[in-house]
């Protein structure tokens, strides 16, 4: 049985080893970057099993992401491989205050050429939880194709869906096919995760109240609205939404990546058997642990380190 399916685009990553813009960068360490590959890696640490779907290109950096995908012991049964497209890569230059400067080279990659075809044979009686983000239906409309099919599918089937809208205006067409096509996915998610600036551009109001309502009047059971250093708010059917706190960071190192570790704990906690107000707990924490680390994904904990670090933010 899979715990968790996810879809996305993993891409080379080069972070720049010294302070200054991407211009001047000289030298740059390698990793692997992408929101989906993240959440894949905060829930294998955690003990759960994931599988993953993507497409890369037959070239190094395809490889090396398939050899780190093993590495974080993340399921690669979906994975296939292009000859005729590259992998995608991302730059991202040294700061120490406020959010890095990225660089994308995506476009025509082996990921924006998967279809419906690529995934039709997906049998969803095995898989718990299929877990979505609105960066892939940007990336190309045969992807866009799949993505929906998949939601399609895994509700029919009855598998948990969870939907974070994780906006990429710079990859759509427009502002308004953005707002179409993203809002019309989240009608097939049982919990949405919206940020309140999303919801400024998503629903048109970055009311927390609004914004539930909205997601919720779209078929969600639950919306958990973060709010970054406020924590997050949990609203259930015929529930009153409340408020869950944040986690004290004395030091952001890199906020890229904090929303991909809050999707990680809610996904967490579910497979647990926890109630949404505890997932909104474990959330706040591991993306409280996320931006205390430099790269996309290095601060993701183990149980061991996740429970140890919610229990002594109780004290």
């Amino acid at each position: 049985m899979t715990d968790v399916l996810l879809l996305g685009e993993p891409m080379g990553l080069f972070s720049a080893t010294g302070y200054g813009s991407l211009k001047e960068a000289m030298t740059f360490n390698k990793s692997v970057a992408g929101a989906e590959i993240n959440v894949g890696i905060g829930l294998s640490r955690l003990g759960h099993q994931v599988e993953y779907i993507t497409k890369l290109g037959k070239d190094p950096i395809g490889e090396f992401i398939f050899e780190a995908l093993q590495k974080e012991a993340i399921g690669t049964n979906f994975v296939t491989f292009d000859e005729d497209h590259n992998t995608g890569l991302m730059l991202k230059n040294k700061v120490k205050n406020d959010d890095p400067d990225t660089a994308y080279y995506r476009k025509s990659s082996a990921f924006s050429t998967l279809s419906k075809k690529d995934v039709e044979n997906i049998d969803f009686n095995n898989i718990k939880v299929l877990h979505v983000t609105g960066i892939p239906p940007a990336l190309s409309p045969s992807v866009r194709e799949a993505v929906e099919y998949l939601m399609q599918k895994a509700k029919k089937a009855g598998t948990f869906i969870t939907f974070d809208p994780n906006l990429r205006p710079a990859l759509w067409e427009s502002t308004q096919e953005m707002l179409e096509v993203l809002n019309a996915l989240a009608k097939y998610a049982d919990v949405v995760l919206p940020g309140i600036s999303e919801g400024e551009t998503l629903v048109g109001s970055s009311d927390v109240e609004a914004i539930a309502q909205f997601y919720k009047k779209n078929g969600a059971d639950v919306v958990i609205t973060k709010s970054g250093s406020q924590g997050a708010y949990v609203t259930e059917k015929s529930k009153e939404t409340i408020n869950v706190s944040g986690f004290k960071v004395e030091k952001v190192i890199d906020t890229v990546g904090a929303g991909d570790g809050f999707a990680v704990g809610i996904i967490h906690a579910y497979l647990e058997g926890l109630n949404w107000k505890e997932a909104a707990t474990y959330a706040n924490a591991i993306g409280s642990l996320q931006v205390q680390h430099a790269g996309d994904n290095e601060g993701l904990p183990t149980k061991e380190v996740l429970n140890q670090y919610v229990e002594q933010n109780k004290k």
